[in-house]
C-alpha cells in the first residue's frame, strides 16, 4: 500500500502545510523543492495501525470540509454562507503601534493582535512565518514567544512555508499559542487538533491571511532576476509587501564584484501579477477558501476602495468565532487596534470573483477526477450549487476544459515534486 502522504504529494496535491510532518515527526519531515514549494519527506516509510487513516484525515491537501457544515455562520446552508463561511461581524482598521503598520502588509492587525495576547498573556507563543536569516529567499515557521520577535516576522511572505509542521510543539506546551497562517494551515491546524487533545488544548487563537495561492521558490528566483539580481547566492533580502501600503517588492543583493549593496523594487501589482502569480502551486488551483473561514479571525486588504498614493495600511477583519470575537474586543479594548465596524457587503465588494472562483473549483476538481489526475475532496461545501448557479455558460466550460488543457500541458500526474532543493543546489 503506498503512503498516504507521499499519494497526495504525488498527486501534486499537497498544499506545503506541514501538519503530516507535526502528526508523525520522527517519521515525516518538511524540505523545500524548486518548482513546487514546501514538501513531506517520508525518513520512515512505516505506519502504525490506524495512522494512515489519521493522515488522510489530517491532510487538508486531500480534503477540507467547510466550516459552516461545523459552526454555522450567515444562513447556514445558504449561497451566501458557502461563499463566505462563519462571519459574525466584519471591522476595517489598523495597528495602533506606527511602526507595526508601517511594517505589515496591510495594516499590521495581524503583527499587533499576536503581540498582545502575548503581552496580556493570554498565549505563551505564536507560531508564525519569517525569511531565513541563512537564505532569505526561503521561510521558516517560527514559535514567537515576546512581542518584538512577533514585529520580526511581521509583512507578507509570498513564498513556501509550513507553520504546521510547529504543532508538535504546541502540543508539548504548558499553555496556549496563537497560530497564524494561510487559510489551508488553519485547516490543518484544525484537523490535527481534532485528532490530538493535548494540541487541542494548546491551539489558542487562529488568525488567516486571505490568500490567493502561494508561489514556487522558482517564483522568487524569476522575481529577483527580474529586478536585477543575477545570482540567488548574494540576495540579502526579499520583501514582498510593507513598508507602505501595500508596499513595493523589493530585493537587495551584494554586488559579487564590489561587495556593494544593491537593490531593485516594482510595484506590488507588478510583482504579483506578472510574476509571482505564474509559479503558484497547482493545488491553490483547487483551493475553495481563500479568506480563512476555518480561523478564529480571518484579516486581509479591504480592496473596495481606490488606496490613495501614501495612505497608510488598513486590514479588514473577518471575525468567524466567539474566540475571535473576545480577542478583538481586549485588543480594542486595550487599544492595540483602531477598527470600525463595516458589513458583509466591504467583504464582497474587497473580494468581488471570490463567488466565481469558488465554482469554478467545482469544475477544475471535476474535470481533475474525470482526467486521473486527481482532486482534494470538498463534502457538503456546495461547490456544485454554485458553479450551476453563479457562473455562466463560457465560466463553465473554462472551468472544465481550461483545466484539462494545463493537466495536459504540464503534466500534473509526472512525480517530480519529491526533488529536496538540496538535492537541486548540490
Amino acid at each position: 500500500m503506498s503512503h498516504p502522504i507521499e499519494k497526495v504529494a504525488r498527486s501534486h496535491l499537497c498544499m506545503g502545510c506541514g501538519a503530516c510532518a507535526a502528526a508523525l515527526p520522527e517519521r515525516i519531515r518538511m524540505v523545500d523543492t524548486e518548482a513546487h514549494g514546501r514538501r513531506p519527506e517520508i525518513v520512515d516509510p512505516g505506519l502504525a495501525e490506524g495512522e494512515a487513516a489519521r493522515l488522510e484525515r489530517i491532510c487538508p491537501g486531500a480534503g477540507i470540509e467547510p466550516a459552516v457544515a461545523t459552526h454555522g455562520g450567515v444562513g447556514a446552508a445558504s449561497l451566501e454562507a458557502l461563499t463566505w463561511g462563519p462571519v459574525l461581524e466584519v471591522w476595517e482598521g489598523h495597528a495602533t503601534d506606527a511602526e507595526l503598520r508601517w511594517k505589515g502588509g496591510s495594516g499590521g492587525v495581524v503583527s499587533a493582535l499576536a503581540a498582545f495576547e502575548l503581552a496580556s498573556r493570554r498565549a505563551e507563543g505564536a507560531v508564525q512565518v519569517r525569511a531565513r536569516e541563512d537564505a532569505p529567499l526561503l521561510n521558516e515557521a517560527v514559535i514567537n514567544r515576546t512581542p518584538r520577535a512577533v514585529a520580526r516576522s511581521a509583512a507578507s511572505r509570498y513564498a513556501p512555508a509550513s507553520p504546521c509542521e510547529r504543532l508538535a510543539d504546541v502540543a508539548r506546551a504548558r499553555a496556549p499559542h496563537v497560530f497564524v497562517g494561510k487559510p489551508c494551515d488553519v485547516a490543518g491546524a484544525r484537523a490535527l487538533a481534532a485528532e490530538d487533545p493535548a494540541l487541542a488544548k494548546n491551539l489558542g487563537l487562529t488568525i488567516s491571511i486571505f490568500c490567493a495561492g502561494t508561489p514556487s521558490i522558482a517564483g522568487t528566483r524569476a522575481l529577483a532576476r527580474r529586478l536585477g539580481a543575477a545570482d540567488a547566492d548574494e540576495i540579502v533580502e526579499v520583501r514582498y509587501r510593507g513598508h507602505g501600503w501595500p508596499g513595493e517588492m523589493t530585493v537587495r543583493w551584494r554586488d559579487a564584484g564590489t561587495g556593494e549593496l544593491r537593490s531593485g523594487s516594482t510595484s506590488y501589482a507588478e510583482g504579483w501579477g506578472e510574476v509571482l502569480t505564474q509559479h503558484k502551486q497547482w493545488r491553490c488551483q483547487l483551493c475553495a477558501d481563500h479568506l480563512g473561514e476555518h480561523a478564529d479571525l480571518s484579516v486581509g486588504d479591504p480592496w473596495y476602495r481606490e488606496i490613495a498614493a501614501g495612505e497608510g495600511g488598513s486590514s479588514l477583519v473577518v471575525v468567524r468565532t466567539e474566540q475571535g470575537r473576545a480577542s478583538l474586543r481586549a485588543a480594542m479594548a486595550a487599544g492595540v487596534v483602531a477598527l470600525e465596524r463595516r458589513d458583509l457587503a466591504t467583504l464582497a465588494a474587497s473580494q468581488p470573483n471570490l463567488e466565481q472562483t469558488r465554482g469554478a473549483v467545482f469544475g477544475r476538481c471535476l474535470m481533475g477526477r474525470l482526467t486521473g489526475a486527481g482532486a482534494p475532496r470538498y463534502p457538503h461545501a456546495g461547490l456544485g450549487r454554485i458553479w450551476f448557479r453563479r457562473l455562466g455558460a463560457k465560466a463553465k466550460l473554462q472551468s472544465l476544459f481550461g483545466t484539462a488543457r494545463r493537466i495536459l500541458r504540464q503534466r500534473r500526474r509526472a512525480p517530480e515534486c519529491f526533488i529536496p532543493l538540496r538535492e537541486i543546489e548540490a
